[in-house]
């Protein structure tokens, strides 16, 4: 939400949590909790917009069967594979007060959100709401944000910093990317040699070795660029 122009340098980047299990998706991630469901929003499309789904992990037939048991969902097109994450478009079965209507009074408050000065870069869908983080404006522009969503349903703030400060390392990785890497550091995954495969650590989290390879290259590719990469000298021509 929020169509805002990113100035660099200015602003808040804030991630937070959002506790609404009638937000849409969230019944596709209660079903196969296994899984990582990042979504992307696509606009102008009716009274909702299209949503893509990017779902990693899982297995194929458990996340379609979650699809077309999902109320929100009228359709959807697997359009994408890339190794252990698949790309859906989802097409909404029910208007905005058709979904939320139940759980949220406030709807008009909820569509005003989307004139804020904020740019929301990530949503992950979980199974009791989703993880929002993004670029605001201003404090105004993020409280816009947390109030709604602390008088409509639930809030919890996971980060807050000014646009430009560096992240601490971890910081805005997922709670299972951090899970991950934590108990295959702990395994012995990381060691020299390793103490423990992939595999095992895998069984450990209850996931694929497929799973758990994908997650930790992505929580792995956070760090660095959280970190190192911002360092380095640029590659020469």
């Amino acid at each position: 939400m929020g169509q805002a122009e990113h100035p660099s340098g200015m602003g808040l980047v804030a991630e937070f949590e959002i506790d609404c299990e009638a937000l849409p998706l969230v019944s596709v991630a209660k079903a196969v909790p296994e899984t990582q469901l990042d979504l992307k929003i696509q606009y102008n499309h009716g009274n909702w917009p299209l949503f893509v789904a990017y779902v990693t992990g899982g297995r194929p037939d458990e996340i379609e069967r979650a699809f077309e048991s999902a109320a929100f969902v009228a359709d959807y097109t697997l359009v994408g594979q890339a190794g252990d994450t698949r790309q859906y478009q989802t097409v909404p079965a029910t208007s905005l007060a058709g979904t939320l209507g139940d759980a949220i009074d406030d709807l008009d408050g909820l569509r005003a959100l989307a004139t804020t000065d904020a740019l929301i870069k990530r949503i992950e869908a979980t199974p009791t709401g989703w993880i929002q983080a993004g670029w605001f404006a201003d404090r105004e522009a993020f409280d816009a944000f947390r109030e709604f969503w602390q008088a409509n349903a639930g809030f919890t703030l996971r980060r807050l910093t000014r646009d430009g400060e560096p992240e601490a390392p971890g910081e805005g990785l997922t709670d299972r990317q951090q899970e991950a890497l934590r108990t295959a550091y702990e395994m012995g995954y990381f060691e020299i040699p390793r103490t423990a495969s992939l595999e095992a650590v895998a069984s450990e989290l209850g996931i694929t070795a497929s799973s758990l390879s994908e997650r930790l290259r992505r929580a792995q590719t956070h760090v660095i660029e959280t970190t190192v990469a911002s360092t380095w000298p640029p590659l020469p021509d």
